[in-house]
């Protein structure tokens, strides 16, 4: 018998003899099952890991260093010691008159960079005044109509000096020809301009639902902003290929990592297909993860991530610039996991979940605010989260070294079990001819339905545990914790500064513009200076959205 095996099996002893003392006849008329901790997606959780848990462990060739292939450990060789992560967070409310004091608050207060929070009817492509859009302007983001909008968000922030992050989808071409416009209009040079645009309409039609055309067409859009910020904007990353929205809706760890790079592996067909080279776009595709409750299958989830897209880049597309092999990542905590019962419990589930996101390797990280299970983040809770941030970054010291976590045998069995997990969704979804089809036929709908379900059970038989909802729960008045109100005077603002901008603007040239713009997407046209000569004239959000309604079609969600 090896040594390891001894060590194994006189822990194991010591712990069953342990548990006998203890827990006595209970534990006895336990079933296995209740006996191990499960994570959320992948096999049983053993009590114990040793060597003999991953007995062909090749260090080199599943860890290597970090900075190199397979990117496990990382993708830059010095980790956070050399850089430290973006704190970026997540902000936008009411007008872009609040929005813009917000931003401004929260990079006085140490944030690096900026990450904006659409309305409703800004992301289904919808202007203020649209009857759809009653009850919802600035209730869950800014609200952005036109270009007037957007210089006022970006007001006295210069953006070539201020990474962006734009979370927008269904719209989000003319969400970056507003912001670019903005940059020209600020003399800034669009290639030193650098910033993220989510533009994942996948995800869309897997989880969130935010859509405005069918995904073929929506898939021609991506492709366009690809191609444009390859050749004008170099330093902006053209989409953001996101799990977080997957997670939220319910699915599993696996599920996110899957769909995830699935998804990506569509986008870069997609432009392949169009005629682009691997290694002119590939380095600027950046990606999107949540960072949810489970802290070791979140590190290995990330760590997962890197050495499949390496794969990936490599072996399925032949990608020749290692840029293109490495996968850069933004998380943000699980606002799923949020409790709007003893709310500022919350505060310590962002600090584990962030706190994984480091551990993983995270370039850039939002923090959710305790709040936000009741209303958007008002002033103090938003820097709470910020301050989260800071304190790992400055205090904890698990910036000191890279991937501290590595080698750790659960660590690296659980990272197996995820990239091995995720290969065999990817051969699922390759039989049915790729992701759209996929979509089309409601398999990720499907897998994240059943996974939400089952997580749900788990919860109403208190298998699982949520502290203050199904257990520990407090029989005293909750606490009132001030909320941020969002009243219809934002409705009422951006109604009214609508109205004065199509009074004021030269119709005319709008409608000669969003003309071109449909008969450029009919022939075939890259849109996106379409979308620029539109925006620039002042033509809405809605109405260049409108203009492709006839071209494109509209989406209608099939039953499954």
């Amino acid at each position: 018998m090896s040594t390891t095996e001894e060590i194994t099996n006189r822990l194991q002893e010591a712990e069953s003899e342990w548990e006998d003392r203890t827990l006595g006849p209970t534990l006895r008329r336990m079933p296995e099952s209740k006996k191990t901790f499960t994570t959320t997606s992948l096999t049983p959780v053993e009590r114990l890991y040793t060597p003999n848990s991953i007995p062909d462990f090749d260090y080199e060739r599943e860890l290597g260093f970090p900075g190199e292939p397979p990117y496990t450990r990382g993708i830059h060789a010095t980790g956070y010691r050399g850089r430290m992560w973006t704190m970026r967070q997540f902000a936008g409310f009411g007008s872009a008159f609040d929005t813009n004091k917000r931003f401004k608050y929260l990079l006085d207060h140490g944030q690096t960079g900026l990450s904006v929070a659409f309305d409703l009817p800004t992301l289904m492509g919808y202007d203020a005044d649209h009857p759809f859009s009653e009850g919802e302007v600035g209730k869950c983001g800014v609200a952005i109509s036109s270009l007037a909008d957007m210089e006022v968000l970006f007001d006295g922030i210069p953006l070539e000096e201020v990474t962006t992050s734009m979370t927008i989808n269904a719209p989000a071409s003319m969400i970056l020809a507003m912001f670019l416009v903005v940059a020209e209009k600020q003399g800034a040079d669009w290639k030193k301009v650098g910033g993220t645009l989510q533009n994942d309409i996948l995800k869309e039609y897997i989880a969130q639902k935010e859509w405005i055309y069918p995904p073929r067409p929506a898939m021609r859009l991506i492709v366009d902003t690809i191609e444009f910020c390859t050749r004008e904007a170099p330093r902006f990353n053209p989409v953001s290929i996101s799990g977080y929205h997957i997670r939220e809706a319910g699915s599993t760890a696996l599920q996110e990592l899957a769909f995830t790079l699935r998804d990506g592996i569509e986008y870069v067909q997609q432009a392949i297909n169009h005629g682009m080279d691997v290694d002119d776009f590939a380095p600027r595709l950046s990606f999107f993860f949540n960072a949810h409750n489970d802290f070791f299958e979140e590190v290995a989830k990330y760590r997962a991530a890197r050495r499949i897209w390496h794969k990936v880049m490599t072996e399925r597309f032949g990608a020749r610039n290692p840029r293109s092999w490495t996968l850069r990542f933004h998380t943000q905590t699980a606002g799923v996991s949020l409790t709007a019962q003893q709310p500022l419990n919350n505060i310590v589930r962002v600090a584990i979940q962030a706190l994984a996101g480091v551990l993983g390797g995270t370039q850039s990280l939002h923090t959710d605010a305790y709040d936000e299970a009741l209303a958007l983040p008002s002033d103090e809770a938003a820097l709470i989260a910020l301050r989260t941030q800071q304190i790992i970054a400055h205090e904890s010291g698990v910036t000191n070294t890279i991937d501290p976590l590595g080698g750790s045998y659960f660590i690296e069995k659980l990272t197996r079990d995820m990239e091995e997990g995720a290969f065999d969704y990817f051969r699922k979804i390759d039989a049915f001819g790729g992701m759209i089809e996929a979509v089309d036929a409601g398999f990720p709908q499907r897998e994240i339905q059943e996974s939400s379900y089952q997580y749900q059970l788990a919860v109403e038989s208190k298998d699982k545990i949520i502290v203050g909802v199904n257990d520990y729960v407090m029989e005293e008045e909750p606490m009132q914790v001030p909320l941020l109100q969002i009243d219809e005077s934002v409705a009422e603002l951006q109604c009214g500064r609508l109205k004065k901008l199509r009074a004021e603007r030269d119709n005319a040239m709008v409608e000669k513009r969003l003309r071109n713009l449909a008969e450029g997407a009919r022939s075939g046209e890259n849109t996106m200076p379409l979308l620029l000569d539109a925006v620039r004239a002042y033509a809405t959000l809605g109405e260049m959205c409108d203009a492709l309604r006839p071209v494109f079609g509209e989406y209608r969600e099939p039953m499954f």
